[in-house]
């Protein structure tokens, strides 16, 4: 008898419980009870909040939180709380911490805590004029937005002021309005986005256009977050360390091929604060990328050089919109128990923090290109990643690792091998 087909049409899924929706996922799929159980064992994040947080929930995706260590910024030792799922990551910026610790660690910087919403206008008969019309009404869109969010004004934040550009497209010109908004330590999405649905009507009625997109930009170029730091050449090992990693990071600032996996490391590291403190991935990525190729070529987003006494300088910078407010930032109570451990008490802490991360991610990055090759270490911790899939338990895992270490093969038939002969002997 075959089998009826199953179907995703599933009337009040919304309106089910997290369990209940589990086991209808349960039925759908066939899954056993194990799966069911691991899927309704939510960790630390309570269900009823999870189910909060976003749609149709029906369980939570556990993601390891480590900590790194040696983290000196601003003159201040710092832990820093990492959720990742990669190897290396934790470690990387360990050591790259610890290679520049006694000579200062890092100094940090952010640009400010503005934010940017846009307004896109269409069919604008007199464009340059309309661009003139609603510069004129500056205080009357200040009035606007400000009566938005009275405790954003009431914290110090609040609309700072208008710029208007005529976009030329394939679709003809438009008139795209941005509100510059101080968000402090919010990252701000909410508070900018009603700003600018509340403006739409007006640009309507001054521009004689059609208004349809009203929301923020994640290239947030106004919020820029700033990190550098020193490392002496008898601790990365020698000129010829520092003149490889320096070669590096020239290949990623001429060739986008070889910045998007450059790129990649950096936000391996940023990316993990980031969701340790619950704040959007996705946002700081989009705003890292799209400023890697603000001007016209995608390229790296640190710089490295040698100092007037020979040593490795480098920095970054970059877009970072993250706020201590709103969102799982206030509601997941593990993102807030990353954010005591890191000390933070204000969105431009946090901000200066992950860039230094990021700048200390890249840096064991090269280091690596540069002498042992990434695999050496990324694949050593790897491997007990291998031993785990060939089913490794217990003591097992280290010793198989250790032997797909020193047969330079971290597969997992080898490992599968490996966990045979340790078992037969």
């Amino acid at each position: 008898m075959s089998t009826p087909p199953r179907n995703s049409r599933i009337s009040g899924f919304h309106r089910m419980s997290p369990r209940e929706r589990l086991d209808t996922v349960a039925a759908f799929a066939g899954l056993d009870a194990a799966a069911v159980e691991r899927l309704g064992d939510t960790g630390n994040l309570d269900a009823g909040l999870a189910d909060r947080l976003i749609e149709n929930v029906v369980g939570t995706m556990n993601i390891p939180l480590g900590i790194a260590t040696n983290m000196r910024i601003d003159g201040e030792d710092t832990l820093i709380p990492m959720a990742t799922e990669e190897s290396s990551v934790v470690a990387a910026v360990c050591n790259a911490a610890r290679q520049c610790y006694e000579t200062g660690g890092f100094t940090s910087s952010l640009s400010g805590t503005l934010m940017i919403a846009q307004i896109q206008a269409v069919g604008v008969a007199d464009p340059h004029a309309a661009r003139l019309r609603i510069l004129d009404r500056r205080d009357a869109i200040k009035a606007v937005c400000d009566g938005c969010d009275p405790i954003l004004l009431g914290l110090g934040g609040g609309f700072r002021d208008v710029e208007v550009r005529v976009l030329e497209t394939a679709g003809g010109t438009m008139l795209i309005t941005h509100l510059i908004v101080d968000t402090r330590d919010a990252m701000g999405a909410n508070a900018v986005n009603t700003m600018a649905e509340k403006l739409a009507p007006s640009i309507e009625e001054w521009t004689g256009g059609r208004v349809y997109l009203r929301i923020l930009s994640n290239l947030a170029d106004r919020r820029l977050a700033r990190a550098h730091a020193v490392w002496h050449l008898d601790r990365i090992g020698g000129e010829a360390v520092r003149d490889g990693m320096i070669a590096a990071y020239q290949f990623a600032a001429a060739d986008p091929y070889r910045a998007a996996t450059h790129n990649k490391g950096i936000m391996n590291g940023i990316s993990a604060v980031v969701l340790a403190t619950g704040n959007d991935t996705r946002a700081v990525e989009a705003g890292a990328h799209a400023y890697a190729a603000r001007n016209g070529s995608y390229g790296s987003l640190t710089r490295f050089e040698v100092t007037k006494d020979g040593h490795l300088s480098g920095s970054i910078e970059l877009p970072m919109a993250v706020g201590l407010i709103g969102g799982a930032t206030k509601l997941h109570p593990t993102a807030q128990t990353c954010l005591k451990i890191l000390g933070v008490t204000s969105a431009e802490r946090l901000a200066r923090i992950i860039a230094a991360v990021g700048l200390a991610q890249n840096f064991s990055a090269l280091k690596a290109l540069a002498t042992t090759g990434i695999q050496k270490g990324h694949m050593a911790l790897h491997a007990q990643n291998i031993a785990m899939m060939a089913g490794a338990v217990g003591e097992e895992i280290e010793r198989v690792a250790q032997a797909l270490v020193e047969r330079g093969t971290v597969r997992i038939d080898v490992a599968q091998a490996v966990l045979g002969e340790l078992r037969g002997a």
